[in-house]
């Protein structure tokens, strides 16, 4: 098997842009539109996206490689990390600590020139508790270093990539690349989606750590994007990665057999834009339940308060199967008397629609879809 940095050309990549002319406009596109929507919120709506954009792209990211962080903590971390916790807020999970460190150093140092201090850095944040793994360093192992999936006797290998005595200097001409390519480089991508999808390839293929590749590949091609297009991107690569993640490795792997990486630059900018009209969607869905809430929030007692906040808290339909008396009751310790009443409040002031009758009765928030 020949790999793309074993070809003659490496790494000099190919590639056509014919025919992505759409993807690279809506990508124009929804860029100015999460911006406008930005600059006409509020403040507080502002951070809470923020916080949750990059609440997202710690917990996703690390989801893609098979580890579960715990949510309260990575939002305490962030909300450490960005200075807006009135106090400290305590953090358990150490793992959630570092993948939270990682986003919120990288959004500050966007502009910043790559260098490899800062990839060492971001790789002893990102596994500072690791007992196995030598962070801050390039990876030495003599044995190569693969992708391989199936059972003992039955692996099959996806991808190889370079020995470790190559990384050293591959990093330095990556680097020198990922800094030449910036805007004013001698040797500028303007468009930020290509760029963004060549540094994310180009970085995974040379695999540099003995762990944290994907992760570390991934903010890599988020400071690809922030800086060509000249502030700090406000959207999850990883979350839209890992709704479809067999389709990410498979585009990979066949991107790091050939030297053309037409393909791949379709793919990844195709997922860039849906990364971030998936943003685009949650911004709408967050000024509209916050013009909703404030619409309401007179008419509430502090049992139907609590309920429609829990309700807004999971999205746009507010919960599964919809509000009920029996969940009303769990979530505001009262009677069914007392649930039924105040949902008949809710209907009846036409926060929540109600559907069904009788026991199956059931209720969903009444959010304009204007």
């Amino acid at each position: 098997m020949t790999y793309i940095w074993q070809h003659r050309e490496w790494p000099e990549f190919r590639y056509d842009l014919t025919g992505m002319e759409d993807i690279l406009f809506l990508f124009a596109e929804e860029t100015g539109h999460i911006s406008g929507i930005l600059k006409g919120a509020p403040d507080a709506l502002q951070v809470e996206t923020l916080i949750n954009t990059l609440v997202a792209e710690a917990i996703k990211t690390s989801e893609i490689e098979g580890e579960f962080l715990s949510r309260q903590d990575v939002v305490s971390s962030i909300r450490n990390n960005l200075g807006i916790a009135q106090k400290p807020e305590p953090v358990k999970d150490r793992k959630a600590q570092g993948a939270a460190e990682l986003m919120v150093n990288a959004r500050n140092s966007y502009a910043e020139p790559l260098t490899e201090a800062m990839l060492f850095a971001w790789h002893q944040t990102l596994l500072k508790d690791s007992k196995t793994i030598t962070t801050g360093a390039w990876r030495k192992d003599a044995a190569p270093m693969q992708v391989v999936s199936g059972s003992i006797g039955k692996e099959k290998v996806h991808f190889e990539a370079p020995p470790s005595e190559r990384v050293p200097a591959e990093m330095a001409r990556f680097i020198e690349w990922f800094n030449a390519t910036a805007p004013g480089g001698p040797k500028e991508i303007n468009k930020a989606p290509v760029r963004s999808a060549i540094a994310h390839l180009y970085f995974e293929t040379i695999h540099p750590f003995e762990d944290g590749n994907g992760r570390i590949g991934r903010v890599i091609a988020e400071k690809a994007l922030s800086q060509t297009i000249g502030r700090p991107v406000m959207l999850s690569l990883s979350r839209t990665i890992e709704a479809e993640r067999k389709k990410y490795y498979q585009s990979l792997e066949s991107a790091q057999k050939h030297i053309d990486i037409t393909n791949w630059i379709r793919y990844f900018a195709q997922t860039i834009v849906d990364a971030q009209i998936e943003t685009r969607n949650v911004l709408d869905f967050t000024l509209k339940k916050t013009r909703f809430f404030d619409h309401f929030k007179d008419l509430l007692n502090e049992r139907e308060t609590k309920v429609i906040q829990k309700m807004l808290e999971t999205g746009p339909d507010g919960f599964e199967g919809g509000m009920t008396a029996r969940k009303y009751m769990s979530i505001t310790k009262t009677s069914k008397a007392t649930a039924t009443r105040d949902l008949q409040h809710l209907a009846e002031i036409q926060c929540l629609s109600a559907s069904g009758g009788g026991r199956s009765t059931s209720y969903q928030l009444s959010i304009p879809e204007n």
